[in-house]
């Protein structure tokens, strides 16, 4: 049971704390931990050969793709992950502009540049502006009724198909044309499921819909890659606080552990790695996803959770969004195009078609992003959530690539398109210390189960305080989902310990 590292020879000199976890939470929480003098025996373990977690900047196809994070979610003053990126320098100068984070998006993914339908044929700028219109008001709708209203529906899915359905008794457009207006409403219900990271808006619960906080600014990316954000942060640590390749695989607690180094001291927490590792402490700040927590919620804590904050861990959402990026020689897109839509005219919010994942699975696809130009090649970026979206990890890169050619033939009507040079792709459900994107508020859960999941234990405060302690995106009851939510999240608890050791402490903002 020995703290590896050398710590060990400075016993009594404050107090030992374990991150578990190097994702942007962690790293956050390391480093507002590592400024305090009580807290000068600190380790983060992270189970890969990397930090970051979900943020994932990797070089391809002669530039820098983003696996995981992709943009800063409201760029404004008071998102600290902006604020950290402009101190930086990581972002242009237009990102920055007063212009920009005033900008109120409503959370409303932005108006693609070209419409392609499966007929192979253009749809009308004025018929998707109006579209968007309409389903971004819905939207809007659904999160009014965490103001008091009585939800007329478990899910925002279902709110929005019944609202529609109402609508749709109205319109007067020839069959053609409804049928096109129904499968844009099937494409953005889509791309609401990759902003929610969920397989189905059916599955998200309507009620609480309207806790999630947009910040204002619109929404921009990192030019040399999100992983630059990391980075810095980890620049600040020193370089053996981080202990990568080491999977935890229990954390005990409630107990009165020792260890050979540190004669007399006792820990409350004990750390066992999956290579028999073990780390006493006396706090332990968890930060893996809430993805591996439904999968190991049984065997990663000894004794076992409470039962209400098991709970939570199980009825709260956690699914799965997907970026597949195709290179190609040659753009068969216009100059300027930025976001292309593909609209599958035999799909409406209003109908269910029972097909098999295999054949329909490129569907719930929702477009492609133009990538800025790398040096000589030109790439796409797709955007897939859901089953479709895991079931697409299971397939052969080859696959993949013949299933999108025939896609991107079929709707642009050019059946001699070439095929694209090369595909790669995020895999984040089968990533085993993840299992998935990110969190949402799912039917039969509230924000109460956030705050559940967030909380400290022990909860009754009659043992050892502040044993373990909960960060991470899933933590946070109005920026879940997102990096500034993990990053403040991670900022939260190592105040908490900071409170704990210096009460007179005082902590840095922002305390959003």
């Amino acid at each position: 049971m020995e703290w590896s590292g050398g710590l060990a020879e400075r016993p009594g000199r404050g107090r030992r704390v374990l991150v578990v976890g190097g994702g942007i939470a962690g790293l956050g929480a390391a480093q507002r931990l590592r400024a305090h003098p009580a807290f000068s025996q600190l380790r983060v373990l992270e189970a890969t050969a990397r930090a970051g977690g979900r943020i994932r900047s990797e070089r391809g196809f002669g530039g820098v793709l983003e696996l995981g994070a992709h943009w800063i979610h409201g760029p404004s003053r008071g998102n600290p992950v902006f604020e950290l990126a402009a101190e930086h320098r990581l972002l242009r100068e237009k990102d920055l502009s007063e212009e920009n984070q005033r900008m109120e998006t409503g959370g409303h993914v932005g108006l693609p540049s070209v419409t392609y339908a499966s007929s192979g044929v253009s749809v009308s700028r004025e018929l998707v502006v109006e579209t968007a219109s309409l389903f971004h008001s819905l939207i809007d709708q659904a999160r009014e009724f965490v103001r008091g209203a009585a939800a007329p529906a478990p899910s925002v899915g279902e709110y929005v198909r019944g609202a529609l359905r109402a609508l749709a008794a109205g319109w007067t457009d020839r069959e053609d044309a409804r049928r096109l207006r129904l499968a844009l409403m099937h494409n953005f219900l889509n791309v609401e499921c990759c902003v929610s990271g969920t397989h189905s808006m059916d599955l998200v619960a309507l009620a609480p819909f309207g806790e999630y906080t947009v910040l204002p600014g619109l929404d921009c990316t990192f030019p040399g890659g999100y992983q630059g954000l990391t980075n810095h942060i980890m620049a600040s640590l020193p370089e053996d606080m981080i202990i990568f390749n080491k999977p935890v695989k229990t954390i005990h607690w409630n107990g009165s552990f020792q260890e050979a180094a540190s004669p007399g001291e006792t820990f409350p927490v004990l750390v066992e790695c999956e290579d028999g590792g073990c780390f006493p402490a006396h706090h332990v700040i968890v930060t893996v996803p809430l993805g591996f927590l439904k999968e190991h919620v049984d065997t990663f804590f000894e004794p076992p959770l409470p039962t209400e904050k098991a709970d939570a861990i199980r009825k709260l959402g956690f699914g799965t969004n997907n970026k597949i990026f195709l290179e190609f020689e040659e753009p068969f897109w216009e100059p300027g195009c930025q976001h292309i839509q593909v609209v599958w005219e035999d799909m409406s919010p209003l109908e269910d078609v029972a097909s098999q994942l295999q054949d329909v699975w490129f569907k719930k696809l929702i477009g492609f992003w133009v990538l800025p130009s790398f040096e000589s090649v030109h790439v796409l970026c797709g955007f897939i959530a859901g089953l479709e979206s895991e079931f697409m990890e299971t397939l052969t890169d080859e696959e993949v690539l013949l299933s999108l050619t025939q896609v991107l033939r079929r709707v642009t009507g050019n059946a001699r398109l070439p095929a694209p040079r090369s595909v790669l792709r995020s895999r984040w459900h089968s990533a085993p210390y993840t299992r998935g994107s990110y969190s949402y508020v799912a039917v039969g859960s509230t924000g109460e189960d956030i705050d559940r999941l967030a909380r400290p234990l022990p909860e009754d405060g009659a043992e050892a305080q502040l044993q373990i302690l909960f960060a991470g995106e899933a933590t946070h009851r109005t920026f879940y989902s997102t990096t500034h939510g993990a990053l403040l999240s991670g900022w939260r608890e190592a105040d908490r310990l900071i409170a704990l050791q210096d009460p007179q402490a005082q902590l840095p903002g922002p305390q959003l």
